[in-house]
């Protein structure tokens, strides 16, 4: 029988729970509003209109965004990750990544390379910290180079990644640098301007705290002159016209808008706004902090090893651990979650580069600790308990 109570683990994979006021405004939307944005003059159509702006001004606010009209919505991360490598990657060139990407960098690029004149490098990392030398991307760069793709946070093992150094590089070789911030927008300060970030990737869904089903890409403005839309279709202006109209957003967001889900992301990115990403930050540091002291005492946690950096100076509220005595991770997680109500996630997190790079490809990953805002010390005290009671036993 599984634990009554439950401790809710896995806000890497999406955020639990969300905010009352999301929920709010989504049951507002769908019971009062129902329109779709720019399909009609009528009161509600404006107002599902005005809702989209809101949300990409809230959004700019967030992370010092230049312009709402180059915050495209999209499904999610992993489609504002396509839309950026597909439309900047038209006639061929070279691509770099790092060994810490996740799989919606890694598999459009690799889908790209075998078109003729594609290539890409992969940076690798420093195997304890996970931690990517800048340097090492300025050496990767060539002449043909059209795209750095970083992860900004990892999903695996919560690794930082120096993005300033790493767009200052990018910027100073004209090429444009994709940040996946799938692990770090909405509680992780991110300025997309001293920053030198050109494209910004994200789920709604995750630190945003909204709905699934949401995401967006951020696009500095004079970059969308370089991309090609990869989708096509009605956006409810220039319909006179049988190509995709060539002005922000609607270039890149044919089609009807997930309004509910938007609405939900609004009432989020509101919420986050309100009381600030850095309190949030400064929330989740002391959480980590928490964690990681638990984590590394040998003597009350025999047998478990925690990946990855063992401070908070380089790192979010991702964990990855195993302990001896469960040759796979599911094990771990599921005794977690039928004796302690505790909610992780186990395997190789669909970052299997990343995996390589701390060892744990090759048995199954790891089993996967994420943290969310509305998690206490409290919460963390009873997690690290219970691992420390799960490693006695096993230690005999």
């Amino acid at each position: 029988m599984s634990h009554t109570n439950r401790t809710y683990l896995d806000n890497a994979a999406t955020s639990f729970p969300k905010p009352r006021a999301v929920h709010d405004a989504m049951l507002r939307f769908a019971t009062e509003v129902g329109a779709s944005p720019g399909r009609g003059a009528y009161a509600q159509a404006r107002d599902a209109g005005h809702m989209l702006y809101e949300c990409r001004r809230r959004l700019c606010t967030l992370f010092n965004g230049e312009n709402p009209d180059h915050v495209i919505f999209t499904l999610n991360a992993t489609d504002a990750l396509n839309m950026a490598i597909h439309g900047l990657i038209g006639g061929g060139g070279h691509l770099i990544t790092t060994w810490m990407d996740h799989n919606s960098v890694l598999r459009p690029f690799n889908a790209l390379t075998p078109r003729p004149g594609v290539e890409q490098s992969r940076v690798e990392c420093d195997p304890a910290t996970c931690l990517v030398d800048p340097d090492a991307i300025r050496k990767a760069i060539r002449p043909t180079t059209k795209i750095i793709a970083v992860t900004h946070g990892s999903n695996v093992t919560g690794t930082l990644q120096p993005i300033r150094q790493i767009g200052a590089i990018a910027r100073e070789h004209d090429i444009p640098l994709l940040v996946d911030a799938s692990q770090t927008l909405g509680h992780v300060p991110i300025d997309v301007q001293a920053d030198h970030i050109d494209l910004l990737a994200f789920p709604g869904h995750k630190g945003l705290l909204g709905p699934l089903g949401t995401g967006g890409l951020y696009i500095r403005p004079g970059v969308e002159k370089h991309m090609h839309p990869y989708r096509q279709g009605g956006t409810g202006s220039a319909s006179e016209s049988d190509t995709q109209p060539d002005f922000m957003p609607d270039r890149f967001e044919p089609g009807s808008h997930n309004a509910v889900g938007v609405a939900g992301l609004t009432a989020a990115v509101g919420w986050v706004v309100e009381r600030g990403v850095e309190e949030l930050w400064r929330h989740e540091r002391a959480l980590c902090a928490q964690m990681i002291e638990s984590l590394t005492s040998r003597d009350e946690l025999p047998g478990l090893r925690l990946y990855g950096p063992q401070g908070v100076g380089d790192r979010c509220g991702v964990f990855s651990i195993r302990v001896d005595g469960f040759d796979r991770p599911q094990d771990l997680s599921d005794l977690l979650e039928r004796e302690y109500g505790i909610l992780t996630r186990s395997g190789l997190h669909c970052a299997p580069l990343a995996h390589q790079t701390i060892g744990t490809d090759r048995v199954g990953g790891t089993t996967r600790l994420s943290l969310g805002p509305f998690l206490t010390a409290r919460d963390i005290q009873y997690v690290t308990d219970a691992l420390a009671q799960v490693c006695c036993v096993r230690a005999g």
